[in-house]
């Protein structure tokens, strides 16, 4: 039950404090949760790093489909992955997802060391 309390914590405030600060804000929530919700360190890596990867990939696939897939094929040309949005996305989201993930996992280990 706390898993999902916790990935469900992290994902909504994520978005929130998204709308509003820079997108590294993300390990600030996640390790924040993390120190309330106490979970072993795998548990507590795998809700920062699920949550942040399925926000994330979810809005970059609704950003795609908002704009014709424009965006994503220059930038996919730019980075010389072709044009595949969903190579991209999925990219953009492993990215978030680590970093969520670590900021969940530091939390928890500062949790056990108390």
């Amino acid at each position: 039950m706390k898993f999902f309390i916790s990935l469900l914590s992290i994902a909504i405030l994520s978005f929130v404090v998204g709308l509003y600060t820079p997108w590294w804000s993300i390990a600030l929530v996640a390790f924040i949760v993390s120190l309330f919700i106490s979970q072993r360190p795998g548990s507590s890596f795998l809700s920062g790093f699920t949550s942040v990867f399925l926000l994330w990939l979810i809005i970059a696939l609704l950003i795609n489909a908002a704009n014709g897939g424009i965006l994503a094929n220059r930038i996919g040309g730019m980075l010389g992955i072709g044009q595949s949005a969903v190579l991209l996305a999925f990219i953009t989201a492993l990215v978030g997802g680590l970093v969520a993930g670590f900021a969940a996992l530091t939390a928890s280990y500062i949790r056990t060391q108390r």
